[in-house]
């Protein structure tokens, strides 16, 4: 057994240190020197979720690993890819920026409403434009909330923790306060009233006293009310509304106290639409309708479940408030699910106690009297609670300010954990940081978000959007949880063990529900701007691999597909070209003909299965280097032609072999090649090697031998590029025998593509003397009806004609140069001489071929130079060429075998039909005839193919792998 060397000992990492970095690890990613302990940080306890489900799922893949910087947005791009994670990150940082415009508008509204009303700048007397004038107030505050704001967290985070505490008192002080105030209510309720007529409720806001009349000086004296109701303050000649005269003003108490009995009242919904009067089921009215006076509490917004959905919901959007600042804790895998989990238990049970508390202490028409018109504008849970209703109002504007707060130190963080994995390269400036880590930039522009939502001003308008982004976070947290466990993926370790997937799909399940149920609209802009952003990562920005579980999933999706195709070759119906497209590589790795390629993609059109195939002669363990950046140089092609597919490149000893071994063992099971395609060997005549055409027919008849069907594209440089686009031209198709129906098939795949698009289809097929060309043509039209092509039918007839002396020439020169290349060997020079008498011999036959674009490419042994001579070799050399002329005598004298006259008689006439009808066509397509069975008539064979194609500027030769490709029936 071999030691490593010094050098090796050197560069491997030792067991020690690296169990010391692992041990020692630290994920406080964002360099903050002021970083508190994962202990003094309460902000998940703040704020519950509905349900507890996204929090199991994120415990889940919290506890799978170590959580850096990015929180929710880490877990879900490790867990489902890059694109996802920038999609849904960016989405649930919008919705932690405008969660702190809404936070900072909330302690706006209750520090003018409830703390110092004289404060606002704008005022109106019209009570139309009063609300207009409050939210210009809500603008020019917010604004400055938000700089305050922004100034501290940019100080530092540790300030932000200290604010945190006193907070976290505030808060809980004043839920202390109304759950003392609900008990105190029970045997002493606070002295609330509300006026009402009837069973309708008044305003308090201008009324001064809840009376129609009132005694000044022993007289009765109608009231202000009876003056907004009637059209003169006399009593006898006033004119009153109906219901005003027929309905009683009694006052009722607001908060009747736990033992009063009204939940049973407010026990069910009931939602009424905008400009509706709030009214008390219970109390007595007459049954008139009367006229709608201002002086009634309306209801300011058309109310639904779907509405209160979106409006409650970004109340309890906490859940991830926590893994927001991942990087800031100590041990991210202990803090979240715990804190997580404990906030959501504690925060639940606080919301659903306080709902059931105000349903059984105050009347209905209170709780929907959203800006307490009625009981003169008080806090109505102030009044609830014990000792003073300013516990609630100083206990509500801090804790709004406090979530202002955490939501701006959450989301510059968000963003600088997006931008630091280079995702998005626009967004790479919002990763740097100052020196004490903090995310400057990324801070700037979280202000400037949250400015714009402040901007809007309207609490219900700024809810929905953020619900959309948060709950959106939320699916994704639960997909990906739920993708990881049912994958069972090696790395899935989570320590946190109760969860199941079942629980994940129910949670994201709801979460896409309530996105729709809250706002449709919203949530289809929430979706789109995903989308967008998904697709921008996935077509610019850096590419990514996190072992994700979407790749996970492609692959499990791909085998469980591949077990259930069908083995062998499938119905004619689902046949479809699967190719497997043979490149050659020049000295220098380059491919030889990228048009080839080019003709695949637009055969393929993009679609189905590409295999594209190379060989590199030589050692594999020798040449490995060399296929790896073959490799590369392919995909690149691929990639510059938009082929979607797989490159395969093999090294063997033998061009053939390799070629070989590509075609038995490319592809998978159900997904194999089933057509190969490759160029004709352009110059194969002046070719010193006669490998490169003996390659060729070898392939033809490995392709042959497993069934697949055959392209053959002749001179290939001169097929269009993608960006050739034809206007007008035919594509001929050539139909001399049925070989499953690839010559008809073929064309209408080509006309998918740009270039061929505006080419139209000809179809000739041949006619023998015998035949009735008419009723040939008739049947060729109705079988091309049945497959619903379009095609333009032609039969040409051939009649038997006396073999012409060209014909005869042409063969006798095809026999004498086989033979002649077969027996002699001579150098490249004598080759050359000896070929040049048999041209002359048989006058005006040419060796080259017709259209070749590759003479200049052709591959040739040089001659080999020897520096020393010696008697014997000398003498030995011109025994043999004595012997090669006498042997060329007799090739002169020989006389061309019948069958090869015959053969070459037929691709004559063909090619001078061919020729005639198809010399403008942008494509030939004809039928290839099979190899010889004996291999010595393989240069014969080669001869006949080049005689049948002569004259053609582009050609491909089609020869079908023995089975039907199209049919009739649908």
């Amino acid at each position: 057994m071999s030691h490593p060397t010094k050098e090796e000992m050197d560069t491997r990492p030792k067991v020690s240190s690296l169990l010391s970095r692992l041990a020692n690890y630290t994920n406080l990613t964002q360099g903050a020197k002021e970083h508190e302990e994962a202990e003094n940080i309460t902000e998940g306890k703040k704020k519950p979720t509905k349900t507890m489900l996204t929090a199991i799922s994120m415990s889940a893949i919290a506890t799978n690993g170590v959580v850096p910087a990015g929180g929710s947005y880490f877990m879900i791009s490790r867990a489902l890819g890059p694109e996802f994670g920038g999609a849904v990150g960016l989405c649930f940082y919008l919705g932690t920026t405008f969660a702190a415009a809404m936070y900072i508008l909330g302690a706006i509204e209750i520090f003018l409403v409830y703390i110092v009303p004289r404060a606002a700048i704008f005022h109106s007397d019209d009570a139309l434009k009063e609300s207009a004038a409050m939210l210009n107030n809500m603008r020019v505050y917010g604004t400055a909330f938000l700089v305050l704001m922004v100034l501290v967290v940019f100080i530092g985070v540790r300030y932000v923790n200290k604010f945190a505490s006193l907070f976290l008192a505030c808060v809980i002080v004043s839920i202390l306060a109304i759950y003392a105030g609900a008990i105190k209510s029970s045997f002493a309720p606070p002295h609330f009233p509300v006026c009402m007529l009837g069973n309708r409720t008044l305003s308090s806001r201008h009324i001064d006293i809840c009376s129609k009349t009132k005694e000044i000086n022993n007289m009765t004296v109608p009231s202000k009310l009876w003056g907004f109701f009637c059209n003169s303050s006399q009593f006898f000649n006033a004119t009153c509304d109906e219901y005003f005269v027929h309905n009683n003003v009694t006052s009722i108490q607001g908060i009747p106290g736990l033992a009063s009995g009204v939940i049973t009242e407010n026990l069910w919904s009931n939602y009424i639409p905008k400009g509706e009067i709030i009214e008390k089921p219970s109390a007595k009215s007459s049954d008139v309708l009367g006229s709608l006076n201002h002086e009634y509490v309306l209801v300011d917004i058309t109310t639904s479940f779907t509405l209160l959905v979106g409006i409650f919901f970004p109340s309890v959007t906490g859940i991830m408030a926590g893994s927001n600042r991942s990087g800031d804790l100590k041990d991210a895998q202990k803090s979240i699910p715990i804190g997580t989990i404990l906030a959501i238990l504690t925060t639940s049970f606080v919301y659903l106690s306080n709902v059931v508390l105000f349903g059984a202490c105050i009347e209905g028409v209170v709780l929907r009297d959203k800006f307490g018109d009625a009981v003169k504008g008080n806090l109505v849970v102030g009044t609830l609670s014990w000792p003073s209703p300013w516990v609630i109002v100083i206990g509500s504007f801090f804790s709004t300010c406090g979530a202002g707060l955490q939501s701006l130190t959450g989301a510059p963080r968000l963003l600088q954990a997006i931008a630091k994995d280079n995702i998005i390269p626009f967004l790479r400036v919002f990763g740097h940081s100052k020196a004490n880590g903090e995310p400057t930039w990324a801070l700037l522009l979280t202000a400037v978000i949250a400015e714009l939502g402040i901007l809007i001003a309207s609490l219900d308008l700024v809810a929905p959007i953020l619900s959309m982004f948060f709950l959106m976070c939320y699916l994704f947290v639960n997909l990906a949880c739920a993708l990881q466990t049912l994958l069972r993926t090696p790395n899935w370790r989570p320590r946190f063990r109760y969860y199941h997937w079942a629980l994940s799909f129910m949670g994201m399940s709801i979460c896409l529900a309530l996105m729709f149920i809250s706002s449709w609209y919203y949530a289809i802009v929430a979706m789109v701007i995903a989308g967008m952003i998904y697709k921008y990562i996935e077509y610019q920005g850096a590419e990514k691999e996190w072992g994700d579980g979407i790749r996970g999933l492609s692959l499990s999706a791909a085998r469980f597909a591949l077990l259930r195709l069908e083995e062998g070759p499938p119905h004619t119906k689902n046949w479809r070209p699967q190719l497997l497209v043979l490149l050659k590589l020049d000295e220098d790795l380059h491919v030889k003909h990228p048009r080839l390629l080019t003709f695949a993609s637009q055969l393929k059109a993009g679609k189905g299965l590409t295999i594209v195939g190379s060989v590199i002669v030589g050692n594999f363990l020798e040449n490995y280097g060399e296929a790896l950046a073959a490799e590369q140089t392919i995909k690149h092609l691929m990639e510059a032609e938009k082929v979607k597919g797989f490159s395969q490149l093999v090294v063997a000893a033998k061009l053939r072999e390799g070629i070989s071994h590509l075609i038995q063992s490319c592809g998978l099971g159900g997904m194999k090649h089933n057509t190969v395609v490759m160029g004709w060997p352009n110059g194969w005549r002046q070719s010193e090697d006669a490998r490169a055409w003996k390659t060729f027919i070898g392939t033809v008849r490995v392709t042959t031998a497993a069934h697949l069907a055959l392209l053959v594209a002749k001179n290939i440089s001169f097929f269009p590029s993608n960006v050739e686009q034809f206007s007008e031209g035919n594509i001929d198709v050539w139909w001399i025998v049925h070989d499953g129906g690839m010559l008809m098939l073929l064309p209408f795949l080509l006309k998918q593509h740009k270039v061929w698009r505006k080419c139209s289809i000809r179809i000739f097929t041949v006619a023998q003397l015998e035949d009735n060309s008419i009723q040939m043509k008739k049947d060729l039209a109705t079988f091309l009806y049945h497959l619903r092509i379009e095609a333009e039918v032609e039969v040409v007839e051939m009649h038997d004609s006396d073999i012409s002396a060209y014909t005869y020439e042409r063969t006798l020169m095809m026999e004498q140069r086989s033979q002649m290349l077969r027996h002699m060997r001579l150098s490249k020079t004598e080759r050359d001489r000896e070929a040049q008498l048999v041209k002359d011999r048989n006058s005006m036959l040419r060796l080259t071929s017709i259209g070749s674009d590759e003479d200049e490419e052709t591959e040739t042994y040089q001659e080999k130079v020897h520096m020393t001579w010696t008697k014997d070799k000398y003498m030995a050399s011109r025994g043999q060429k004595a012997k090669s002329m006498e042997g060329f005598q007799d090739l002169l004298n020989m006389r061309p075998d019948q069958s090869n006259v015959r053969r070459m008689h037929t691709a004559v006439k063909l090619n001078e039909v061919i020729v005639n009808k198809s010399h403008e066509a942008k494509l030939v397509l004809l039928n290839m005839p099979g190899p010889p069975r004996n291999p010595e008539g393989d240069e014969n064979y080669m001869e006949f193919l080049e005689v049948l194609t002569e004259g053609l500027e582009r050609v491909l030769l089609v020869r079908g792998g023995g089975s039907e490709v199209i049919t009739i029936y649908s």
